[in-house]
């Protein structure tokens, strides 16, 4: 069973004109696997984000969750699901200024009771791996970008949350930090068989992912794995945008 079923999923907003952001859907992700989701602005993959991410309801259809549906559950269950089963990498970092960068990491920890000696391990353990044991007593405000997406990365795997949710991870980034950040995520994934499934619109980002799935007018469009050579899957994800029709800014101008 996959770890992640989007099943014949649709997302209608309701105004004076109803805008379909998701139409029929569908896709899954399997345990372990490290995906990304591309396509133009405006198809529709942030909704998909926010729906999975149970931020947002969907229309139709259903997203399963290691075989939970958290949309059928209520407002403070569905909240325990996140907290205990999500973890999320945004591209604001959305980090407390008012916690030192340790404090940020364990916050989901904090929020789960977990005893103090094992919040110790599991923080000094994640801090070793992302390389930021220098930074746990420093604030936010005193961190680089690509330090500030560490510390976001490290507090999004503290708990070991089934489903590791990234939005434009890379997107304030410049380009050297946003490949070691990519290769981070890579890492963490690999080492500790973390599941990622991550928007982007950066095709340097999206090599480093072992399958991306395309989207267009909030449609599944086409998917591509990567195979053996990340340069080729970069090119291939370049080739697969322009025939998506997305705008200039939404291609990567770098080549690996």
């Amino acid at each position: 069973m996959p770890l992640l079923d989007v099943h014949n999923l649709s997302k209608i907003y309701e105004g004076k004109v109803s805008t379909q952001a998701l139409n029929h859907i569908r896709f899954a992700v399997e345990k372990g696997e490290f995906v990304g989701i591309m396509g133009p602005s405006g198809s529709g993959k942030t909704t998909l984000l926010n729906v999975i991410a149970t931020i947002d309801e969907p229309t139709s259809g259903e997203v399963m969750i290691g075989g939970r549906d958290p949309n059928k559950l209520d407002r403070n269950a569905k909240a325990l699901f996140r907290r205990k089963e999500l973890g999320f990498v945004f591209q604001q970092f959305n980090l407390l200024d008012t916690l030192t960068a340790g404090e940020n990491i364990i916050l989901p920890l904090t929020l789960a009771g977990v005893p103090v000696p094992e919040m110790e391990r599991r923080l000094q353990e994640a801090a070793a791996r992302l390389d930021i044991l220098q930074l746990l007593e420093k604030r936010t405000f005193e961190l680089s970008g690509g330090q500030t997406q560490r510390v976001a990365i490290a507090r999004a795997m503290i708990h070991r949350p089934s489903l590791i949710l990234a939005d434009e991870p890379t997107g304030s980034l410049d380009s050297k930090t946003a490949g070691e950040v990519m290769g981070l995520l890579a890492e963490v994934n690999e080492a500790e068989g973390a599941t990622v499934l991550m928007v982007t619109h950066d095709a340097v980002a999206a090599s480093f992912c072992h399958r991306v799935i395309f989207i267009k007018d909030g449609r599944f469009y086409s998917e591509m794995y990567r195979g053996s050579s990340r340069a080729a899957f970069f090119q291939n994800i370049i080739d697969m945008l322009s025939l998506l029709g997305g705008a200039s800014h939404d291609l990567s101008p770098i080549r690996l």
